[in-house]
């Protein structure tokens, strides 16, 4: 079979720093796992920190299924879902798409338009904070906020990053408090409208942005008091708005369509 002819196509996109690979559902391989390791691999794939696998819904303008970078399943990525957001505009012009995740519903509204980026406000729907726990770590304790925007998180406040922040992420993912795994959020508080983040997630590491993860660190931040809506989370891939209204969490940040391709498939 000539190479050419075995291929799938992609369209890569980013959302401050945060970059997936949008594939045709239809087009899901056996191995979903192992094909989604390979080709988000920065060396050996394309590059990316997941992949959403797009369909057809009747009740959606699109179904979404998320998989991180070392093949496991999410249930969503809020960064992930706006880069669908800005492909489904491109494509076919809408300016609000209603996009179907692991995690319910999600509607994205078209706030700014580019070229080829484009600014969404997404509606997260509620966030649940737990009370403050204290985590055991081989560097000592640790308290963090659990925060379910539907996925799982943990938010750490501290003054400024620990030199090993990522090591002491990585190990609280091993905590047996996480079941089901964590995203981990260190962050700073630098005025009441204005938090630093950092994210570790599931499936995937380090990233340079993260959807739920900023809106976990802001709903954190506004519970202890610490932080008024709107809120801006910077991070090191960019800036996003985080503000509630009511029980509801929104989201507004840009996605930006980086290329289109096929990946040969070996």
């Amino acid at each position: 079979m000539n190479v050419i002819d075995n291929s799938i196509p992609f369209v890569k996109a980013s959302a401050c720093g945060n970059d997936f690979l949008l594939i045709d559902g239809s087009l899901v391989p056996q191995d979903v796992a192992a094909f989604s390791r390979h080709i988000c691999d920065r060396h050996e794939g394309i590059g990316a920190d997941g992949v959403e696998w797009m369909s057809p819904h009747f009740s959606a303008d699109v179904e979404v299924k998320l998989s991180n970078a070392d093949g496991s399943p999410a249930e969503i990525s809020g960064n992930g879902t706006r880069c669908v957001a800005a492909y489904v505009c491109a494509t076919q012009g809408k300016e609000r798409i209603s996009i179907l995740t692991g995690a319910g519903m999600k509607i994205c509204a078209l706030t700014a338009r580019h070229d080829s980026e484009y600014e969404f406000e997404m509606e997260m729907g509620e966030a649940n904070v737990q009370p403050e726990m204290l985590i055991k770590l081989a560097r000592g304790e640790i308290r963090g906020m659990p925060v379910s925007t539907g996925n799982p998180h943990l938010v750490v406040f501290v003054r400024d990053f620990p030199p090993d922040w990522q090591a002491r992420a990585a190990e609280i993912q091993r905590s047996s408090h996480f079941s089901q795994g964590v995203n981990v959020e260190f962050v700073a508080v630098k005025s009441k409208n204005d938090i630093n983040a950092r994210f570790f997630e599931r499936g995937v590491g380090e990233t340079r942005s993260s959807g739920t993860g900023s809106c976990a660190s802001a709903v954190a931040a506004l519970a202890i008091g610490r932080a008024s809506s709107p809120i801006r989370v910077h991070a090191p891939g960019g800036t996003q708005t985080v503000r509630k209204e009511g029980k509801n969490v929104f989201l507004r940040g840009t996605a930006r369509l980086v290329c289109r391709g096929e990946f040969f498939l070996s």
